[in-house]
């Protein structure tokens, strides 16, 4: 049989794809017609288990915008998942498509059938674009989703231990700077208020701090500027970008990422970055930057594990006490963190890099040692289905 030749234009195509995903074990492309799934599954790293990471949805402009986004994203969850101390790897899936307008329930049960033939080398569950409910279609097909309602088994609203990883972070931080973890009487600049920024701003009220708040829908900045005078403190509503401009003790970005680049690192009025945002350096190099004008930067793979603490514990039966010790710990991991990076005179995010990967080197030789006396840490759901 002579084999098909393709032309320069696909050789080139072909030959970029598997560039840009030489880092990764496996990525899988998922296509269903009926009902119109689109979707691709980025298995990054198995060194320490099998892949988690959440699911997105979004219209990206291309396949390859898709491909780039769930490539990077998984590659990030590895760390996190290290550096969080949880027995999973590093993955991540995309849905390709408009959250408002293309959800179906058949969508999401397509989406699980494909997740299921990967046979438990990945788990998955909310992201951005995606709820809660739509994972409910989807464990219907399969049992490797996490992070939905308590009401079918789930450990609920994520988003809550997210919160106080950010809070433990932001701790850590007040630790290196004035000697005291106190939240209280600093001043913080908070990037959006969603389900995680919100719940920040409230308990930083609460423990007596003044904020700067912005978010792209400015009903929720007035809220927490009513709750802020109930509580005796001081809420600024700025618009946009000029959060990255005004006068705070630490900066919290809790939305987009890619945010802390040449422009934004030259208008910093700051002491320190910690925030629930993935990826907020635009480039490891601007960590570098961060350094240079002394700004502390709390890597955002630590500070935002709260979450991934929860769904992880979820799949070994879920413990809330458990869940909240280890988000507390975050705490430590960050301390930690600064601590090595001082020592060894390397920025934030590169000092954590490396810790992570002595960790996984280290748990490496550990998943090749066997005994049979030992129960294996991936017993995940193996005994009884959800339904």
């Amino acid at each position: 049989m002579r084999m098909m030749e393709l032309s320069p234009e696909k050789q080139m195509m072909q030959w970029d794809i598997f560039n840009e995903m030489s880092e990764h074990e496996q990525v899988v492309f998922c296509n269903d017609q009926a009902s119109g799934l689109k979707a691709i599954i980025a298995i990054h790293d198995t060194t320490l288990g099998p892949a988690l990471g959440g699911c997105r949805m979004y219209p990206y402009h291309t396949t390859e915008d898709a491909l780039e986004d769930v490539l990077r994203l998984s590659r990030g969850m590895t760390k996190k998942c290290a550096a969080a101390d949880v027995d999973f790897g590093g993955g991540k899936a995309v849905i390709i498509g408009d959250p408002t307008k293309d959800k179906t329930p058949e969508l999401f049960r397509a989406f699980g059938q494909f997740v299921e033939s990967l046979q438990g080398r990945f788990y998955t569950g909310t992201d951005m674009g995606t709820t809660m409910d739509d994972f409910v279609h989807a464990m219907k097909e399969t049992r490797c989703i996490v992070g939905v309602p308590e009401e079918f088994g789930g450990s609920g609203d994520s988003s809550v231990p997210t919160a106080e990883g950010v809070l433990n972070s932001l701790r850590a931080v007040n630790t290196v700077l004035n000697g005291d973890p106190s939240l209280a009487d600093h001043t913080y600049a908070i990037q959006g208020l969603g389900k995680v920024g919100y719940k920040v701003a409230m308990q930083l009220l609460s423990e007596g701090a003044d904020l700067y708040v912005t978010d792209l829908q400015p009903a929720i900045s007035v809220k927490v500027k009513e709750q802020a005078v109930k509580l005796g403190r001081d809420v600024q509503i700025v618009d946009g970008d000029g959060i990255f401009t005004v006068h705070a003790d630490v900066l919290v970005p809790c939305a987009r990422g890619g945010i802390i680049d040449e422009r934004t690192i030259s208008n910093l009025n700051v002491k320190a970055i910690a925030g629930s945002a993935n990826n907020q350096l635009k480039e490891t190099r601007h960590g570098a930057m961060l350094q240079a004008r002394g700004i502390l930067y709390a890597p955002d793979y630590i500070v935002n594990g709260g979450g991934l603490i929860q769904v992880a514990d979820e799949l070994y039966g879920g413990n809330k006490a458990r869940v909240v010790a280890k988000t507390q710990a975050i705490y430590h991991s960050l301390i930690e963190v600064f601590e090595y990076s001082k020592a060894n005179q390397l920025p934030t995010e590169e000092a954590a890099d490396q810790l992570v990967a002595r960790r996984m080197a280290s748990r490496s030789s550990r998943n090749s040692f066997f005994t049979n006396r030992t129960r294996p840490k991936w017993s995940i759901r193996q005994e009884k289905g959800m339904y």
